[in-house]
This record gives structure tokens, C-alpha cells and sequence, in this order.
């Protein structure tokens, strides 16, 4: 396994240096790292003006890796992002121009104005990490991560991505208001400035890789194992579910708990590690009965559902 306590110390470097931009989130901004290094994509979705692009941005920023922006809206083509093929009459044959998928770190800033026919084209990219064109099959640069944001309040010229989608984003991440002292501090000292002009890389896409590879050697005990299963079997089972979490799901929350634990030093996960991360990796992953939907009088949010499951089941001594 690498060494625990240099990695900790990349992990921390990485963490203060987003921290300069996103001013009072630490927890958020581990849950990135977390993100980051269970090699998941991130859907980041709040009301306007929290600071979701600036987050993705600051991520991006931070690591010496290609970046690339696409912003969504209606017009948007799958060719836009995936690339095309273009007709070279020099070479008599048709050459693969890249799109802007074709990077370590790809923000999808507004995924929902887009058609759904764009959308889909991203399924392939975040599941196995590839694009196929033309009979053809072409690698997406490693470490590839996909951060997408949503603001869930606008309706109007908007296009809800189907759960099909919602499953291959790891975690979602809800940024919240900033305190007022914070949001004190923010209007004194950015004076007009744009703070990500002050960031720069604070790690090589080696020392990513690197991280993501230790998060494998991460010991998760059987009796957690079988604690996320019972989680798991819980949102299947539950009256307020329809759809609980799938297969999917259950592999991804084994690898966050993994990331989680590195991050805080460790190189083993305990009970608090699934329990920290079962909403942002179980809550979009569940659909509610319809007699607890929001137009019923009996509202229930998938947050405080799945808040409900983890408290009900028993934890692993």
C-alpha cells in the first residue's frame, strides 16, 4: 500500500487549496476529494449562486491534469461533446475530431438543459470510460471524472435527467447557504477578484492515480460489508420506496467508504464511514412511493428516507 501518511498529507494539500475559493465547506470539499479519489463522477446540485461552478472549478484547478467546460443548454448536439467525424479530402478518409469529453476532469455546468438525446451520449463516457464512434471505440484520458451541476428550483426549458443516469453519478452534493460570517468574510475580501485567479495545481495526475490505486488497499471488514447490505435491503424493502438502491449503488458506496477513509487518515473503514456517505451516495438513487411523492400530503424528502433507513439498522460492533 502507498505510504499512509504521505498520502493524508497530498490529500490535505489538495483540500486547502480548493478551501481557498470555497470558503467555509470543508466537509463538502472532502466529499469531492472523496469523490475524486473512488474514481466517481459528482453531480452538484443547489439553488443558483452557491458556488457549484466554482467548486468544479477550484477541483479542476488544483490538479495538473486537461479541463474541460461544456455548458448545457437546449441546442446542444452529442457530436458537441463526444466529437465528430470529419471528411479529410487529402487523406481520402474520414478522421475522428475529439470533443471536449475528451479530458481528466469534464464540467457539465447545467446538465438538465439539455435534451435527453445529449445526455445519454455521456452513459458510455462515465460507465466504462470510453467513447464509440463510427464502429470505433476510443479511451478517455485516466484519471476521468465527470462533475456535473443542476440548479433544482428552475423548471422552465429544463430536462430532469432519468434515474438510468442519476445511478452512474457516485454522489451527490448539496453545497448549502454559507453562514453569515462567512458570507461577511467573502464580501471583504473578494473585492471584484475572481479567487480561482489565485489557485493553482497542487497535484500531478501521477500523484492522483497514485491515491486512487491506495484506496484499493483500504481493509473493509466483512461485518461492514454486510452493514451496507443491510442498508441496501432496507431502501428495497421500505413502504416509502419504490426503487431502492441498485447493484450499483451498493459497489459504489464499498468504494467511497474506501476513498473516506483514506481521506481521514485511515487505512481501514469503520461504521462511521457508511453512515456519513449513505445520503450524498443513496439519496438520488431511490424513487419514493407515490403516496409520499410532493404532491401527496404526506411529503417525505429521499434525504430524510434514507437518514430514517441508516438510523433503523443495526451497527456492526
Amino acid at each position: 500500500m502507498a505510504d499512509l501518511g504521505n498520502s493524508h498529507e497530498k490529500v490535505d494539500k489538495l483540500c486547502e487549496n480548493i478551501a481557498k475559493v470555497i470558503v467555509g465547506k470543508g466537509n463538502v470539499i472532502r466529499l469531492v476529494v472523496v469523490g475524486l479519489l473512488a474514481k466517481g463522477h459528482m453531480l452538484i446540485e443547489d439553488i443558483p449562486g452557491i458556488g457549484k461552478t466554482t467548486l468544479a472549478n477550484a477541483l479542476a484547478k488544483s490538479l495538473n491534469c486537461s479541463f474541460r467546460r461544456i455548458q448545457f443548454t437546449s441546442d446542444l448536439l452529442p457530436s458537441d461533446i463526444i466529437g465528430i467525424s470529419i471528411y479529410n479530402p487529402k487523406e481520402n478518409k474520414f478522421e475522428f475530431q475529439k470533443g471536449p469529453v475528451f479530458a481528466n476532469v469534464v464540467l457539465a455546468d447545467e446538465i438538465n438543459r439539455t435534451t435527453p438525446k445529449t445526455q445519454s451520449c455521456l452513459l458510455e463516457a462515465m460507465n466504462d470510460r470510453q467513447v464509440s464512434v463510427d464502429s470505433a471505440t476510443y479511451p478517455l484520458p485516466q484519471p476521468f471524472i465527470v462533475i456535473a451541476t443542476q440548479n433544482p428550483v428552475e423548471h422552465y426549458g429544463t430536462f430532469p435527467l432519468p434515474e438510468s443516469q442519476l445511478d452512474r453519478f457516485m454522489v451527490k452534493i448539496d453545497i448549502g447557504y454559507p453562514s453569515p460570517e462567512e458570507e461577511e468574510k467573502l464580501l471583504q475580501t473578494r473585492k471584484g477578484r475572481d479567487p480561482l485567479d489565485s489557485i493553482g495545481p497542487v497535484l500531478t495526475v501521477g500523484e492522483i492515480l497514485e491515491l486512487q490505486r491506495a484506496v484499493d488497499d483500504v481493509r473493509m471488514d466483512s461485518s461492514l460489508t454486510a452493514y451496507i447490505m443491510d442498508i441496501v435491503t432496507a431502501t428495497r424493502k421500505s413502504t416509502l420506496v419504490e426503487v431502492g438502491v441498485s447493484p450499483r449503488g451498493s459497489l459504489h458506496m464499498y468504494r467511497l467508504a474506501q476513498a473516506h477513509a483514506l481521506v481521514w487518515g485511515r487505512d481501514y473503514c469503520v461504521p462511521d464511514d457508511i453512515k456519513k456517505l449513505a445520503v450524498p451516495a443513496f439519496a438520488h438513487r431511490i424513487v419514493l412511493s407515490s403516496d409520499y411523492g410532493p404532491r401527496s400530503p404526506n411529503v417525505a424528502t429521499a434525504n430524510q428516507v434514507i437518514k430514517d433507513i441508516v438510523e433503523s439498522v443495526p451497527v456492526p460492533l
